[in-house]
């Protein structure tokens, strides 16, 4: 069962009275009488045309807010246990008084199981010569430079070609270019075009024979023979930079001169990569396994403070991809409630590691000083490149820093053998 507490709050005497009189005053500049300036009117021919109820329903808007900070004033003792923002009903609402019903949503109550000496195995970061090999090729290929060349197309070349296809003689939609770069042996044309341009000079022209594989996504073109006639303009070598001291200077890498600290380099950088990734796999495991054995009951109004969080948070990285959350539903004919439901088990997934830590960190007896949460506030400031207020203002204070910590503590918990 969900933890709630139902409080009532009273608004009445001169403070409603006040309160009538205000929304009165408010409503008589907006309704129109002929013969009258708008707040003119009496006040008999204002009520004909707006109801007594509306009026108080008005005031009752006038004073919520003042009625939800006394809430809050003398339910001091649940506070700290409140986990969204209080419903808000009224219970009775009159000329003589107005009565709202808060209910509070406190956080639910976490069993906790088993969370440490959980067997989950952590995988070691490896690194193969091939790896290493494979990313210095890559690096080397930025270098690159396509250099024009005298001599026949040979593989690896880039040529730059006119071409035009033709079935039984005739020439076929999406068959022709003029001037386009063809990387040979890239295997992005027909299988046998790129192969018989081998050989083929700049400035000579060639009949290229295939056959469109009977799996073409060109139903009228599946299966058929075909002839490109091919002109090429220009033959591209790709030279690589060999390991010299020019290539080092333009890779520009702290203690890099040679091949050997290049590999160095580029092992540690992918050692580094992959052991964050195993250790993000590690805390995951972990918390997924330490959740099977938690009893939580996450209130609906959790899950949808949750999903609005997330919502927002994918509205943002779809705006830095120049997409609106409106243009994604039409993209993906869907609409929020769909993006909702399929963002629901992620949600309560979050809820329960966050509850779970929150408990785990009571149950360890967890805590974090001023000092302790001011110098990490210093270290996350100069890690972005910030001044500390700045930071803990984004960061949302020192509250957030140590409560950050804790939740780093408690995770370090969940690794503990025994």
């Amino acid at each position: 069962m969900s933890r709630t507490k139902e409080v009532e709050v009273k608004i009445d005497g001169k403070e409603w009275e006040e309160a009538i009189e205000k929304a009165y005053k408010n409503v008589s500049k907006k309704i129109k009488i002929d013969g009258f300036r708008p707040g003119k009117a009496p006040k008999d021919m204002v009520m004909k045309k707006y109801s007594e109820e509306a009026l108080h329903v008005d005031a009752a808007d006038l004073v919520v807010e003042k009625a939800y900070m006394k809430m809050l004033d003398e339910n001091k003792d649940v506070l700290g246990e409140l986990v969204a923002r209080p419903e808000i009903s009224f219970k009775n609402i009159d000329a003589k008084e107005v009565v709202f019903n808060f209910e509070l949503t406190l956080r639910p109550e976490v069993k906790l199981g088993k969370y440490k000496g959980l067997k989950v195995e952590k995988e070691k970061a490896e690194v193969t010569d091939k790896e290493i090999e494979d990313t210095i090729n890559n690096i080397r290929n930025r270098y690159a430079e396509n250099v024009l060349k005298e001599d026949a197309i040979a593989n690896g070349d880039i040529a730059i070609i006119d071409f035009e296809g033709f079935v039984d003689g005739v020439p076929f939609d999406g068959g022709k270019a003029e001037n386009y770069s063809l990387n040979i042996g890239s295997g992005m044309f027909i299988p046998g075009f790129e192969e018989q341009l081998i050989g083929v000079k700049a400035d000579e022209e060639k009949d290229v024979n295939v056959t469109f594989p009977a799996d073409y996504h060109a139903e009228e073109l599946k299966g058929k023979d075909a002839v490109f006639k091919v002109k090429v303009h220009e033959v591209k070598e790709i030279k690589v930079p060999e390991f010299d001291k020019d290539f080092f200077a333009d890779l520009a890498m702290e203690g890099v001169d040679s091949k050997e600290t290049l590999e160095s380099k580029i092992k540690e950088n992918i050692v580094a990569h992959k052991e964050a990734e195993i250790e993000n796999k590690y805390m995951d495991a972990l918390l997924d396994e330490a959740a099977k054995n938690t009893e939580i009951e996450i209130p609906e109004v959790m899950t949808e403070e949750e999903l609005d969080r997330m919502i927002k948070q994918y509205a943002e990285n779809l705006q830095m991809q120049g997409i609106t959350l409106e243009q994604f539903y039409q993209f993906t004919n869907s609409d929020e409630a769909a993006l909702r439901e399929q963002m629901t088990e992620e949600a309560n997934k979050r809820i329960t590691y966050r509850l779970m830590l929150e408990e785990i960190a009571k149950a360890e007896k967890i805590e974090v000083s001023d000092e302790e949460a001011d110098k990490q506030a210093v270290e996350y400031a100069e890690k972005y490149g910030m001044e500390k207020d700045e930071f803990l203002k984004m960061f949302g204070g020192l509250d957030m820093i140590k409560y950050d910590l804790e939740m780093r503590k408690a995770m370090d918990v969940l690794k503990e053998e025994k």
